[in-house]
């Protein structure tokens, strides 16, 4: 599972433990993206500060594990490249690519898509209100592109990273959205507190 986890919150650790028993799957690699070409990080928070809040907040789960697959490589980072290094590392392994369900309605916009849906089985967590729409998008991804796309049973926690960073600027509490351990080292190195938000 990918992300900026800027922050990692109980949103994301839900998915994934989902994933893991639903699936029945060996482990979760955690992977926090290094330069996404989407998305334009915050500069108030290093790449340090992002992989000490994933440590922190999967700390205590054992089939849990930070992945720095990403991290490793410079430059862009594409998920297509991140597969095929993972693939060529360990090729008797089956991945699973888990996703939120705006991703897979923009994964034709991706590059490589087709290699993508034909490295990684597809994990969808879907969004409240969005599930006849979600089915017709996997629906058509699937027939396009001959991939197997499931959907996740996960209860809808309505919990974002934006809003945890608003809510930290404006004072206001981020109890019981994330670990409790990242949010003590949120406040102590003093993160998301300036209003030159860029994501």
């Amino acid at each position: 599972m990918g992300g900026t986890f800027n922050p990692i919150h109980f949103g994301h650790l839900l998915l994934a433990e989902t994933a893991y028993h639903q699936f029945d799957l060996d482990e979760i690699l955690i992977m926090p993206t290094k330069n996404p070409y989407y998305k334009k990080l915050t500069n108030s928070v290093t790449e340090e500060d992002r992989v000490n809040m994933v440590q922190l907040a999967i700390e205590d789960n054992p089939h849990f594990h930070l992945s720095k697959e990403e991290l490793d490589r410079e430059g862009t980072t594409y998920t297509v490249e991140t597969l095929k290094n993972l693939t060529e590392k360990n090729p008797d392994c089956d991945y699973y690519f888990i996703m939120g369900a705006d991703s897979l309605y923009h994964i034709e916009s991706w590059k490589e898509p087709e290699s993508i849906l034909q490295m990684a089985v597809i994990v969808v967590a879907g969004r409240g209100g969005s599930s006849s729409s979600l089915n017709s998008q996997i629906e058509y991804i699937e027939n396009k592109y001959e991939a197997n796309i499931f959907q996740l049973n996960s209860p809808n926690l309505e919990i974002s990273s934006n809003d945890i960073r608003r809510r930290i600027r404006v004072g206001e509490s981020i109890r019981y959205l994330l670990p409790q351990a990242v949010a003590e080292y949120i406040y102590s190195n003093h993160l998301y507190i300036s209003s030159g938000e860029e994501e």
